[in-house]
């Protein structure tokens, strides 16, 4: 992963386009902005792994651009699980429940992601809690619609018992 600067993402999306994305959506420019300088951007080439089974869930990734891929592992076995794309995250769920990541996220294209760490989304809450409530609203949507894509996939490949 190559870090790179607000001014190199601004070069291929303006800062305005994020909000389109479904975590970004609602957020004031000022809390856009304010994730976009202090958290760390990346660029990440097509076959990339953005983190691994077992590392800390100290943040969570939105991709800005280009699409990722998440695949969790089981009993040694790795399953693709979904596909992240624009204005979507991996890796909250492992932040905000504490653990240890279950999968691997990986770059199905190139693609520009940005990093928020704990402590971001904490300074978030403390300097515009208002866009804090409307990112973790967000961010909760995401996790929702990640489940019952989830539920669906698990009732069509389940034994019909009655």
């Amino acid at each position: 992963m190559q870090p790179i600067t607000v001014a190199e993402l601004e070069q291929h999306l303006p800062l305005e386009h994020l909000r389109d994305g479904s975590i970004f959506g609602a957020l004031s420019p000022r809390g856009v902005e304010f994730l976009v300088n202090q958290g760390t951007l990346y660029r990440v080439e097509e076959g990339e792994r953005i983190y691994d089974f077992g590392d800390q869930g100290s943040s969570f990734f939105i991709v800005c651009q280009g699409s990722l891929s998440f695949l969790t592992q089981y009993e040694n076995e790795c399953y693709h699980t979904r596909n992240v794309t624009f204005g979507e995250e991996t890796g909250y769920v492992s932040m905000i429940a504490l653990q240890s990541r279950s999968g691997y996220a990986v770059a199905r294209e190139d693609s520009i992601i940005l990093e928020v760490s704990t402590d971001l989304y904490g300074r978030l809450h403390e300097e515009i809690p208002f866009d804090f409530g409307i990112i973790t609203l967000n961010l909760a949507r995401d996790m929702a619609r990640t489940i019952i894509k989830l539920r669906q996939t698990l009732v069509k490949n389940s034994i019909r018992y009655w």
